[in-house]
């Protein structure tokens, strides 16, 4: 018992310095137990196939989806309209939401769904996505006790009830005290959490703004004022025929961006978005729809030609037609004094047979070049702005004999959205939520996470498999999958029973109300160390039987249990939510401590009064 103390405070220590990474420092705690011979390797590496630790896993994927389809942006927009600019709003819509959610979905489930929303909240509204992130984890957890199946702690307690023949509690029995803890929960945390901080990094900050965005550069060089969508119906002349046979350039004075392919199924949920390079030997087909640059009159007269339907709206003051960046992306590239492109003409140049790409614009000096560019000879320190697949721009970084890419490409494709998969994957997250939710549906909650997963990766919400890998945070997943044998070791040991035993024991002769706050304080203090549910079967009977001995009904002191369980604050570890927002908000073990400690400790002594009201002794 001595040894698994001295290794948990060791750990503890490591944490609240934080000058090693979290996840090394519970490797390292699980490896001691093991060299120690307190636990054995099966039970060490228990964690890592852990159902929840398989849950955060996936819905970091579930996650990533519902951030790169633009389903976060679009729902956070709609929080912003009715939260307005205040921030004050934000805050307490963001607790509400994530409170009502957590009532019906794991604590795990709400904070993986929320997360990429809250963070495009934050950036809409120009605040620190750091002020909202640990609140966000916070309120799952203040949700969870609205309703029984809210978090786990509340249906041991319910079994431990009914084995011992008490009334069970009804579904909304902990309502009330939900209601508390959330109000409660929002008044301390608004000023706790303006704390946060961001630390900038000014190194990082001066980069950021030396790079475009590709919004940026499409303002830049003008590409969307000339910009015109049409769209081939069925009959045009153009069917059939491939872009060197229309001759676009010489004909009308045109040039064709890209040529995309859209299909829409089962009411716009199942849609495809096919993006081509305008090669001459790309086909164009019926209802393919053609973004062209130039003249707008010459995009006109080149429309009713062929019998096109134009979408440029801008007579009617509406909306221009866009580029938008799915497979293809532009990036701009500074050509070399020594290079072979020197006094070449583009159309000499080969970029679009060696390199699939095309020059679509010429920075020179300031001025831009934008019509005839394949007879534009090229100078030293031009920028050339390139048009092609995300591969092909990547592929040019290779060569930098002749030119340097400027920006981080690859970074910007990453943050492209593609929302034309908005609806499948909401469709996939509410299938999700509903088998989580409903106990007639017979998928177990993992299962359903899995699927979903699987299904957002399958259906195109990713751009590729390697993206959905990325947005797990595997820091907080061998942080969580490493400290949860910890508990077994507590347990197997005894030391969980020998503090629970003491501290209960010895407060019993003060009364029901120290009692009570024992009961509350001793279990808030072993879930800082095992998980909430580990600790509530460990310390539920425990308070029975304190509650029986002095004749005092169990209710209260049972809430107690569930409360001191579930309100795990003050340490990254305690919960999969404080885990899961820990490296999105770039927090520390002391940030944990510093908001989430007097959170703990205030809840505490308001439940002390509030659960004898709500639950007479």
């Amino acid at each position: 018992m001595i040894i698994t103390l001295v290794i948990l405070f060791i750990t503890a220590a490591l944490f609240a310095v934080g000058k090693v990474r979290s996840d090394i420092v519970a490797l390292c705690a699980l490896v001691s137990l093991v060299v120690t011979g307190i636990l054995t390797p099966e039970e060490a590496l228990a964690g890592f196939s852990n159902h929840v630790v398989i849950m955060m896993v996936g819905l970091f994927v579930v996650g990533g989806a519902i951030f790169q389809t633009g389903l976060a942006k679009k729902i956070s927009g709609k929080i912003m309209k009715m939260a307005g600019d205040s921030q004050l709003r934000i805050f307490i819509m963001v607790m509400c939401v994530t409170a009502a959610i957590g009532a019906f979905v794991s604590n795990t489930g709400t904070v993986a769904l929320m997360l990429p929303i809250v963070v495009s909240l934050a950036a809409k509204a120009k605040t620190d996505s750091r002020r909202l992130l640990m609140p966000l984890a916070f309120a799952s957890s203040l949700g969870g006790m609205l309703t029984l199946i809210g978090t786990p702690p509340n249906l041991v307690i319910q079994e431990v009830l009914t084995d011992a023949g008490y009334r069970p509690l009804s579904f909304f029995s902990f309502f009330p005290v939900g209601v508390v803890c959330i109000v409660v929960g929002t008044i301390i945390l608004l000023p706790l959490s303006a704390t946060l901080k961001s630390e900038k990094d000014l190194s990082d900050t001066k980069s950021k703004k030396s790079r475009k965005s590709l919004q940026q550069l499409v303002r830049e060089y003008h590409l969307d004022e000339n910009l015109a969508r049409l769209t081939v119906n069925e009959g045009s002349a153009l069917c059939g025929k491939s872009v060197m046979d229309i001759d676009i350039r010489n004909r009308y004075g045109l040039s064709i961006l890209e040529v995309r392919r859209e299909t829409r199924k089962q009411k716009g949920i199942i849609q495809e978005v096919e993006q081509r390079m305008a090669g001459p030997d790309t086909v164009i087909q019926t209802n393919d729809i053609i973004y062209v640059t130039g003249s707008r009159e010459q995009s006109r007269r080149f429309a009713a030609d062929f019998a096109l339907q134009s979408s440029d709206k801008t007579d009617n003051n509406q909306d221009k037609a866009t580029l938008h960046f799915y497979d293809i992306g532009i990036a701009e590239i500074v050509t070399m004094p020594t290079s072979k492109l020197i006094n070449r003409e583009v159309k000499d140049t080969g970029f679009r047979s060696k390199y699939g790409v095309n020059i679509i614009g010429i920075r020179r000096n300031n001025e831009y070049i934008m019509d005839n560019l394949v007879h534009v000879r090229l100078h030293s320190g031009d920028v050339l702005l390139v048009q092609g697949t995300w591969q092909a721009i990547s592929r040019l970084e290779h060569d930098e004999e002749d030119w340097v890419v400027l920006g981080q490409p690859l970074e910007e494709a990453a943050k492209v959205t593609l929302d034309y998969k908005a609806p499948m994957a909401a469709f996939i997250m509410l299938m999700m939520i509903a088998t989580m939710v409903f106990d007639f549906i017979p998928i177990a909650p993992v299962t359903a996470v899995m699927i979903a997963a699987l299904l957002m990766v399958l259906t195109g919400c990713f751009r590729n498999v390697e993206a959905a890998y990325k947005t797990i945070n595997w820091e907080s997943i061998v942080l969580i999958a490493a400290m949860m044998p910890m508990s077994v070791a507590l347990h197997k040991t005894g030391a969980s029973s020998f503090i629970s035993h003491s501290l209960v024991g010895g407060l019993g002769s003060y009364g029901p109300y120290m009692l009570l706050a024992g009961i509350y304080f001793t279990t808030s203090l072993l879930t800082l160390f095992i998980s909430n549910t580990a600790t509530a079967v460990l310390m539920a009977p425990i308070a029975l039987s304190s509650s029986a001995e002095l004749g005092l009904s169990p209710y209260p002191f049972l809430f107690a249990v569930t409360l001191g369980a579930s309100m795990c604050f003050a340490s990254p570890f305690s919960t999969p939510p404080n885990a899961l927002v820990m490296r999105a908000g770039n927090y520390r073990f002391m940030d944990y401590v510093k908001v989430g400690l007097p959170l703990q400790i205030i809840m505490g002594i308001v439940m002390v009064f509030v659960l004898p009201w709500l639950f007479p002794f």
